[in-house]
């Protein structure tokens, strides 16, 4: 059987359209766990021992986001590999990434600099026509100091998206190193295989950089290198799909829960972005990449399962529920900070570092599921 005939089979292991249900309501997941997190931030959990790790470690949900973006998105690349066939258009690829992303996003800039304009939350270093510009563009965090230059109140989050984005960009690049320059247009998987091994060292190997050095921006701590580990998890199910490999939730989720109570020890550090430690920055790094892995593994590779039999998990990812808030979890992200600062302020009342996470969490997520469905729905762009 060949490569493409495997990859074949596996999708039709399970109905193409409850597996992509099931890989849109694990956006859900990533979603509701960042609006958790950043929930237990701002009422003060974080310092609380063990359960404050683990709350902080509910930023699992990037990772997550990291990983379904290096298997979606890689995918293409993989399969017309595996068939011989022409690689995808990387024009027709960058309109897609560009149009997906940035409509929803500009507005949301624009929004949050209008509203705090005429609003104070403390201090807002961002708040500046240079800090306007370099958030619409992504390139906040391309600066020394970017905390107290270019952050902005309600857009703190969007570190990530500018690591996103700038793995758009990377992404034909490493593609053509893997599939052209490593691979000589031919398919060999076990050379896929060392040359993801090498992306994902290019991490631990970054922040020794970072952490050893400073001639780097201290900003370097969040670009992209730090966080390939993520995306190559997520490129690596793209090349087991191609060969018919299987994942079992029965085994990938325990794992990716055993994974994650080791990671909200200290082991992985205090509970911030960038750890101090170089040994804590590489062993969170290597955690992250796993757990998230693991979560989206058995939706990327499922095993065959007879009529009427599916996976639990992805019965649960592909319910209505889910699959409604994965399709606007892009904009639940992007609002939820703006969304949760208000509701503590002006519902809650509640001075910031105390009150109640749930009620915060909640009453967030009330606000923001009918504001994240208006957005989606007037600034995607649909095909003709």
């Amino acid at each position: 059987m060949t490569a493409q005939q495997q990859a074949q089979g596996g999708l039709e292991s399970v109905s193409s359209t409850e597996r992509v249900a099931a890989l849109t309501g694990v956006r859900a997941v990533a979603a509701l766990l960042v609006v958790l997190t950043h929930a237990a931030y701002t009422t003060g959990k974080y310092p609380q021992g063990y359960t404050g790790l683990a709350l902080s470690r509910a930023e699992i949900g990037v990772p997550i986001f990291f990983v379904l973006s290096g298997f979606l998105l890689f995918r293409p690349w993989v399969r017309a590999a595996a068939a011989g066939a022409a690689p995808p258009s990387v024009r027709r690829y960058a309109w897609h990434r560009v149009r997906r992303i940035m409509p929803a996003y500009v507005v949301t800039v624009l929004a949050a600099y209008a509203l705090y304009h005429f609003r104070h939350a403390g201090p807002n270093p961002g708040h500046t026509w240079e800090g306007l510009l370099r958030n619409l563009s992504l390139t906040q965090i391309y600066a020394d100091n970017y905390v107290y230059r270019f952050l902005h109140q309600g857009l703190t989050q969007m570190w990530s998206l500018a690591v996103e984005a700038a793995f758009y960009v990377a992404l034909p690049a490493l593609a053509w190193l893997l599939l052209v320059l490593l691979c000589r247009r031919v398919w060999r998987p076990a050379l896929l295989h060392a040359g993801l091994a090498v992306l994902f060292a290019v991490s631990p190997a970054w922040l020794v950089l970072v952490h050893t050095t400073d001639f780097l921006p201290d900003g370097a701590r969040l670009w992209l290198p730090t966080y390939l580990a993520w995306f190559v998890g997520g490129m690596l199910l793209a090349v087991l799909e191609a060969r018919g490999a299987r994942a079992y939730a029965l085994v990938c989720i325990p794992l990716a829960v055993i994974s994650y109570l080791i990671a909200s020890t200290p082991i992985a550090g205090e509970p911030t972005t960038s750890p101090a430690l170089l040994s804590e920055a590489i062993v969170k790094t290597i955690f992250y990449a796993a757990i998230a892995t693991l979560v989206v593994a058995p939706l990327a590779l499922p095993g065959p399962t007879r009529a009427g039999d599916r996976s639990w998990y992805s019965r649960l990812l592909a319910s209505r529920p889910m699959v409604f808030l994965g399709e606007i979890s892009y904009e639940i992200f992007l609002i939820h900070l703006v969304v949760m600062e208000v509701v503590m302020v002006e519902i809650l009342r509640d001075p910031v570092y105390t009150g109640s996470m749930t009620a915060l969490f909640l009453g967030t997520m009330v606000a923001t599921i009918p504001l994240a469905w208006l957005l989606h729905r007037f600034t995607r762009v649909r095909d003709r």
